[in-house]
């Protein structure tokens, strides 16, 4: 059973009714604004996939140093 034109209409009706229309037109803004941001975060992934730069993670450069100092306290 499909729904009619008028069927329709009264739902249609009934929602702008509950949620009013500024309130609709700004939950269509929001999910514009995810759509984009979405958009965005996928061509800066592909960006940065095309074009990957070295990361340099200081914590790893700490620990190998925090290891030879604790070596050199043990042996000397």
């Amino acid at each position: 059973m499909q729904p009619s034109v008028w069927q329709i209409l009264i739902v249609a009706a009934l929602v702008l009714v509950l949620f009013g229309r500024g309130r609709i037109s700004e939950m269509m803004g929001d999910v514009g604004k995810g759509i984009r941001s979405f958009k965005k975060g996928i061509t800066e992934e592909e960006a940065s996939a095309a074009n990957p730069t070295p990361k340099i993670d200081s914590k790893a450069g700490d620990a190998s140093t925090e290891t030879s100092k604790t070596a050199d306290k043990t042996a000397g």
